[in-house]
């Protein structure tokens, strides 16, 4: 089956001159436009450091962006993730046709309506109707759409007490919802929003992604949606792409993606295989793995899942009363807690062993963690022992639509017996 692809992104690439405005020296421009004449590359395409704002460079010139490449589908709804600086909104801007790449283009079918910061596009000076028509022909809407679909639009943004007030007045949180409602409402075939759901409260962003999902399930419309909120991107998105120092590292379903955005730079895994360092007199660790209850440890794991840990060791000495102990400290390396199996009264047997534990569902929080693991004879020697032998994420499950999104409190989620007599 053919696909039906709306937005097309082939090579691009973004390069801005540090502490200059425009391309620098009138030298430099000089040599660009002599180059160009004779039918020659821009010069300064050959230099220019990464886009790692955590590090100096050695040149004037950055990379924002270098050589992205990915298709849209019509009806998609695609989740661009990444951290601070990761060119995240510099992609959005160039897609939004509000700068030009340094090298590539981009090909798109229909109108574009973009949200990409609080009030862009927006006279302060001119009341929220006024905004609304100009924001409309903006997007080359005619007076007629803009007016059938006024009453909408102020509905929806519940600033109609406003509405013939100037925006200069209006607080950031509406601004945002009267912007949004503007360009979700006149029916763009690409909506390109970033990040302006958290300056809404709750019911606002309720309504806006319930919007969101409209418009691409019952609309056929496309939606580009950046935000730092995984609970929403999953709850939205279906595909997510994972930008890093301006490069695509990651693009598929949006489950992995945030998965491996949440892992970051650490060596963050589900699954460790251990080597021949750790085959000792009395035992040989194999394994230890933490997987979702029915699925491997490819599978991400999130807030509301049952989680296995299993751990596979062959007890190599007879007669020896080895058992596993784990210790499970926070990102901070705080100990949150000591397990083992020995707390059900289980032995190790000689040969192979695969030990199971189970967490209850929801048990842990949002967030990085480290396993400890520690072999003890008879309760009481430490035969071996290492510190972050591993280390796994827990992310943020499907919530539903006007919940909180977001980490709650505290490290893990104990779900206690309630009740209530009346």
């Amino acid at each position: 089956m053919k696909k039906d692809i709306i937005l097309k992104a082939e090579n691009i690439s973004k390069q801005y001159r540090l502490g200059q405005v425009g391309t620098g020296t009138m030298a430099h421009d000089l040599n660009r436009w002599w180059h160009q004449i004779r039918g020659k590359e821009n010069p300064y395409l050959k230099i220019g450091d990464t886009n790692d704002r955590s590090t100096k460079g050695t040149s004037d010139y950055v990379w924002a962006l270098q050589d992205i490449n990915f298709e849209v589908e019509r009806g998609e709804v695609l989740g661009i993730i990444g951290k601070n600086g990761a060119g995240k909104s510099t992609l959005l801007k160039i897609l939004s046709k509000v700068t030009a790449p340094t090298t590539g283009s981009i090909k798109s079918r229909g109108r574009i309506a973009s949200l990409l910061e609080v009030g862009t596009g927006f006279n302060g000076e001119m009341t929220g109707r006024e905004n609304i028509y100009l924001n409309g022909a903006i997007l080359g809407m005619t007076k007629k759409e803009i007016v059938s679909k006024l009453d909408e639009i102020i509905d929806f943004s519940g600033c109609e007490r406003y509405i013939d007030t100037p925006v200069k007045r209006y607080s950031s949180g509406m601004t945002v919802r009267l912007a949004f409602a503007v360009a979700a409402f006149l029916e763009p075939e690409i909506l390109v929003i970033d990040e302006v759901l958290a300056v809404g409260d709750a019911e606002f962003q309720k309504k806006a992604i319930g919007k969101m999902q409209d418009i691409s399930r019952t609309g056929g419309r496309t939606v580009l949606f950046v935000s730092h909120n995984m609970a929403a991107v999953k709850s939205l998105c279906t595909r997510g792409v994972v930008m890093e120092n301006g490069k695509v590292k990651f693009d598929g379903k949006i489950e992995n993606a945030v998965s491996y955005y949440l892992s970051g730079d650490s060596e963050s895994q589900n699954k460790k295989v251990f080597s021949s360092d750790y085959d000792k007199k009395e035992f040989t660790l194999h394994e230890i793995s933490l997987n979702p209850i029915g699925k491997s440890s490819d599978d991400a794991l999130d807030e509301y899942q049952k989680i296995e840990i299993n751990t596979v060791i062959t007890l190599n000495a007879i007669n020896k009363n080895l058992h596993v102990t784990f210790v499970l400290n926070n990102e901070s390396g705080e100990a949150l807690f000591t397990f083992s199996h020995v707390s059900n009264n289980l032995k190790l047997n000689k040969g192979l062993n695969k030990i199971k534990c189970t967490l209850p569902e929801g048990f842990l929080n949002i967030g990085a963690y480290y396993l400890s693991v520690y072999v003890i004879e008879n309760s009481k020697t430490t035969l071996f022992v290492e510190k972050d032998i591993m280390s796994f994420n827990i992310q943020e499950g499907e919530r539903a639509i006007g919940t909180w999104m977001g980490k709650e409190p505290g490290f893990i989620k104990p779900k206690f017996d309630w009740s209530i007599e009346v």
